[in-house]
């Protein structure tokens, strides 16, 4: 089976070729490409909607042509087209999916839709599918999302927490920006924590109403607006926003030692808060495996965290290119669903708010 895979969820477009063998597992990744649109959207300090789906309409062609021609394919090898259906930007949705229909008219291939959220779960099952013990717990952490879901054999899921307000990867670029560094400020955060001290501030960790799996990271970030309020950090903040050279050196020149611990107070709290409600529902559920993905999954202090905590059964991140968004990992989700023909008709549409269990 070769499963070309289609991925334009946010503001990345993405187009790879996955071969899988006959029980729906991948053996091959055959090529992944991957658009940008960091330096459209870096100037507003975050994703526009409107933006990216022109972004996605100028790039999905020659993403799509690349993928095929590195992979060594025609379209006669594909079995099907795969093509993230949501959550995400509807906009960018509706470009991704619109091709990918078209193709399937056109070339009388299955169609096979498949939720971004899922495509991270199975970012990992690229890489360590063999590894794999279940029932696993998945933590799924990124700029748009932050879920825990039980992922038992074939593929089955239970949601067991989600944010109700920011999600982690998001908490990370708004303090970023209220900071006065660039976008995304996840990766920024992330070089420059390890300069300072992430003792030096206890923020209070949330206390969940309902669901103690559920996350929050809202007053986080308040908490730290507050810190900048009290500190009088206006000047510094100014001073950074202002940098012709945006560099880590750059911002480590223009950054004082109390700032940097604030950074690394922050990171290392979003962090505890992360893996303590995954590590307990990992016991609650008897879990034989944890997955991280997502773009947060990048994250230098998360992944020494996780792989660093003694724990009865393995942790799993995927390689940097596979945890943010790729289509190689739309690809691999729809694999199985090829081997059980859940097929989608040319009547699929985006699905802004999807959910997955």
């Amino acid at each position: 089976m070769r499963i070309l895979g289609i991925e334009s969820s946010c503001d990345e477009t993405a187009a790879a070729v996955v071969q899988g063998d006959s029980t729906g597992t991948p053996t091959l990744v055959l090529s992944t490409i991957v658009a940008s649109q960091l330096s459209t959207h870096s100037k507003y300090g975050g994703v526009v909607p409107e933006l990216a789906s022109r972004e996605h309409l100028r790039a999905i062609v020659p993403v799509v042509r690349l993928a095929m021609e590195q992979s060594g394919s025609s379209w006669n090898d594909l079995s099907a087209v795969a093509v993230t259906q949501g959550p995400g930007l509807v906009g960018s949705l509706l470009v991704g999916i619109t091709y990918a229909k078209s193709i399937c008219f056109a070339r009388s291939l299955p169609l096979i839709a498949v939720n971004h959220i899922e495509g991270h779960i199975h970012a990992i099952v690229l890489e360590a599918a063999a590894q794999l013990a279940y029932p696993a717990l998945a933590l799924v952490v990124s700029g748009g999302h932050t879920h825990l879901f039980e992922v038992r054999e074939g593929f089955t899921y239970r949601l067991l927490g989600r944010t109700r307000d920011d999600a982690a990867g998001e908490a990370f670029d708004k303090v970023a920006k209220l900071l006065g560094f660039g976008y995304p400020g996840g990766p920024i955060i992330d070089k420059l924590a390890p300069y300072g001290n992430s003792n030096a501030i206890r923020f209070t960790p949330a206390k969940m109403k309902g669901n103690p799996r559920d996350f929050s990271f809202s007053g986080l970030k308040t908490a730290v607006l507050r810190w900048v309020e009290q500190h009088d950090m206006t000047s510094e903040i100014d001073l950074r926003r202002r940098l012709i050279d945006p560099s880590i050196e750059n911002y480590l020149n223009s950054t004082p030692q109390s700032t940097l611990d604030l950074i690394a107070s922050f990171q290392r709290t979003v962090i505890d808060e992360l893996l303590r409600r995954a590590f307990a529902s990992a016991e609650d559920i008897g879990a034989q495996s944890m997955i991280v993905s997502g773009g947060v999954a990048c994250n230098s202090g998360l992944r020494a965290a996780a792989l660093g905590a003694r724990l009865p059964y393995p942790v799993f991140f995927p390689s940097p290119g596979l945890s943010t968004d790729n289509a190689a990992m739309i690809a691999a989700a729809a694999l199985p669903k090829f081997i059980r023909s859940e097929f989608a008709d040319l009547s699929l549409s985006a699905q802004a708010g999807l959910t997955l269990a």
